[in-house]
């Protein structure tokens, strides 16, 4: 009798792994307590899988010899309580996945903030140097239906701890943590501890072999990277000495040394800008690296690389004024690394669902770089008195149109209007993309 497997979710991971498991043989159920989008209805229906929605079937869900897990589901939720209470195996995505990987070789990237960019660089790596690879994961395509529908030997996967938190074999040959700070605390029972143990997951099944790549100059990562038991090739990045195994930048020079060869190259020729933008550039140069990438390749990929949408995304200039689209920046931290870079006076639009965000590490850099802020959200209490004693302006806005008018409206030439809200966006938006688009079109009708 063939295993049954239940999938509760049916948004782009879900419909992957459905997808692949029915394709391996498993009776297949799907899932989700909310409405399923038409295509991947579509999907369900040419595979023949069982499927329901608006709602959780106990009798149908509770007989599972196996419970695949979106990753948006916490396990707060009534029926993960059930299943659990039941022993039944949970697993990820990316762990159903790996099972039916063959022998594709996988470089896993993790960490709170760069990991799209980083996971977008090292795939354009890849694909510069000729690696017949695919991009899956948290970025876009789901790695199950990747693994069913169009194999590869190299998947590069961007990694959330949401995956890690369910996996069992999982383990990628390169395994990338760009940093750790405070972010999805309501996930883990608001406790640090577990979020960071959850990231450090990326390294549990690695062996001798493998490598570990990682951000020497992250306090977390450094405080924390001694409590697990690592077997992997270790290959840090730091911006603050000299190494002779990793990456570190030295008189506006990058030196990438890995086991087979060292390469140099100036900042001053990447394409990514800004200094968190270099840390992410110096993890992707190491995870080529590692792999035997040919260095000339490396650099080429390096220097012809195109920034991400909705991260630090140049928008348009209207009369003098400066517009970018930092709608990516769901934390605190995504914000601190944008005003860093800020060098023009800045209105900042901020705000959205607060994931339990500390304001007190971005104070210094409002009060440095910001004249105005421009509340955008439907609870925007927190913010105004985080921030009252700081900033002469706070606004409040409850639509991208009504933020980027006021904003416009209290700038002057010269100025910059930054959309980088540290928070999720779902109070007003569909997700970041939509927050983003919003914000670029209200910006082409001023």
């Amino acid at each position: 009798m063939s295993k049954r497997i239940v999938i509760l979710g049916a948004g782009e991971s879900g419909i992957g792994a459905a997808i692949l498991a029915k394709q391996k043989g498993y009776a297949v159920f799907v899932s989700d307590g909310g409405s399923i989008k038409d295509v991947y209805k579509k999907e369900l229906e040419q595979h023949r899988i069982e499927f329901e929605e608006g709602k959780h079937s106990e009798e149908k869900i509770l007989n599972a010899d196996e419970v695949m897990k979106s990753p948006g589901i916490p396990e707060k939720n009534e029926m993960m309580k059930k299943i659990r209470a039941k022993g039944i195996q949970v697993i990820s995505e990316i762990e159903l996945a790996y099972r039916y990987k063959g022998n594709s070789k996988i470089i896993g990237i993790t960490g709170s903030n760069g990991k799209t960019t980083t996971t977008s660089l090292i795939y354009h790596i890849c694909k510069t140097a000729g690696l017949d690879c695919a991009l899956v994961g948290n970025i876009g395509y789901s790695f199950a239906k990747q693994v069913a529908e169009d194999p590869k030997p190299w998947y590069i996967a961007e990694i959330s701890s949401f995956q890690l938190d369910d996996i069992i074999t999982f383990r990628p040959d390169v395994a990338v943590l760009t940093n750790i700070t405070e972010d999805h605390l309501d996930r883990y029972d608001y406790k640090f501890q577990n979020y960071i143990d959850s990231k450090f997951r990326i390294i549990m099944n690695q062996q001798q072999g493998d490598t570990f790549i990682y951000c020497a100059d992250d306090e977390v990562t450094m405080q924390n990277i001694n409590n697990f038991s690592i077997k992997s090739n270790l290959l840090p990045f730091t911006m603050r000495n000299e190494l002779k195994k990793g990456a570190y930048i030295k008189d506006g020079e990058v030196v990438i040394a890995t086991e087979e060869e060292k390469m140099q190259m100036s900042v001053y020729d990447f394409a990514l800008k800004g200094k968190h933008n270099q840390y992410n550039t110096m993890a992707a140069g190491l995870a080529g690296s590692s792999i035997g990438l040919r260095k000339e390749k490396i650099r080429d990929a390096i220097q012809s690389f195109e920034a991400l949408e909705h991260r630090m995304e140049f928008v348009a200039t209207v009369r003098g004024v400066d517009f970018i689209n930092d709608s990516k920046a769901t934390n605190i931290n995504s914000t601190w690394y944008a005003l860093e870079s800020m060098e023009k006076p800045t209105i900042l639009i901020l705000g959205g669902v607060d994931k339990g965000n500390d304001y007190d590490s971005i104070r210094d850099l409002i009060k440095e770089k910001v004249k105005a802020i421009v509340c955008m959200g439907l609870d925007n209490l927190k913010i105004q008195n985080a921030f009252k004693n700081d900033v002469a302006v706070i606004a409040s806005t409850s639509s991208a149109e009504e933020a980027v008018h006021t904003a416009f409206h209290l700038a002057n030439k010269g100025d910059v209007v930054l959309l980088s809200p540290a928070c999720a966006s779902f109070d007003l938006f569909k997700n970041y993309e939509d927050r983003g688009k919003q914000f670029k079109d209200a910006v082409k009708n001023l």
